[in-house]
């Protein structure tokens, strides 16, 4: 293929040669499709190298998790300044590069691997990301997601490909059946959006789910009272923890525990201009960041 991406009978035949099998542990699922890793790389809405002014500092440069047998970096690395693969299976971080040398060897110099687990990453070498673009393995990615956001100030958007019963919650607004942690905890970090289906049948092997893409621009926490003075991220996810750790449960009985009391969740919602007889779902980032900060009043 012109592009040097990778087609159902070339992903098989690279991972027969790496003696690679797919394992349920690492959520392996080897993206296959050349049409649909293009549609993902346009909804990704990267600066390219290419087309960036001057020196390309506004270039984006790329996060990859979970690059796999290179399906998605192969489609990236055109679009980029550069591209970080993060891989924990030794044997797929190694073969990366030789992949790309291989079918896009003009870009080979843009590709940088790191053997990590990005569960555990705290930090990945210059250059410093701008996106996060990835097909995230479907048992790890609301972690993943938010641990990339606390770590890397440096992110500015992304687009990850997850499970749609993930994204749909994800992207999520109050009020929704499926609104709960990961709506409110991406929301601290950054504006979501769903951005497209993605059918099963472009990985090998075939999940028994359908994925979703979700589109994400950075931006700073909310900011509350009349000094607009920033929360402790830590203190305003304790809150929505327990809020929605009894879903059923009015915000008065939900925060009885973290306050203390039934009677002390209620001064402390009451001080935040929450109704204390609504619940969890009902409220947005910003209202949890007034409870944290009612709380210490």
């Amino acid at each position: 293929m012109t592009d040097g991406l990778l087609g159902p009978a070339e992903v098989r035949a690279l991972a027969a040669r790496l003696g690679v099998r797919p394992t349920k542990t690492l959520g392996q699922h080897f993206l296959h499709d050349p049409n649909t890793i293009r549609r993902i790389v346009r909804a990704a809405g990267l600066a390219p190298a290419n087309t960036a002014p001057a020196n390309t500092a506004m270039a984006d440069t790329v996060l990859e998790i979970g690059p796999g047998l290179g399906s998605l970096t192969l489609g990236l690395l055109p679009a980029s300044a550069h591209v970080t693969a993060v891989e924990v299976d030794p044997v797929l971080a190694a073969a990366l590069p030789s992949t790309v040398d291989s079918r896009l060897p003009a870009y080979a110099g843009r590709l940088s691997i790191l053997a990590a687990d990005a569960l555990t990453l705290t930090a990945v070498p210059d250059p410093q990301p701008t996106a996060l673009v990835a097909n995230l393995p479907y048992n790890v990615a609301v972690p993943v997601v938010l641990r990339l956001l606390a770590r890397l100030p440096s992110l500015r958007h992304g687009l990850i490909m997850v499970q749609a019963e993930v994204a749909d919650r994800l992207t999520a607004p109050p009020g929704s059946k499926v609104y709960g942690v990961p709506s409110v905890k991406l929301a601290w970090y950054a504006a979501a959006r769903r951005v497209g289906s993605v059918p099963r049948t472009v990985f090998w092997p075939v999940p028994n789910v359908d994925s979703g893409l979700v589109a994400f621009d950075c931006r700073e926490p909310p900011a509350v009272g009349s000094g607009q003075s920033t929360v402790d991220r830590a203190a305003v996810f304790a809150v929505v923890d327990a809020a929605f750790a009894q879903r059923r449960k009015t915000l008065r009985a939900a925060l009885a525990g973290w306050a203390g009391s039934a009677a002390r969740a209620e001064e402390v919602l009451r001080a935040a201009g929450v109704d204390p007889s609504v619940r969890g779902e009902a409220l947005g980032v910003e209202a949890f960041a007034r409870i944290a900060v009612a709380a210490v009043r």
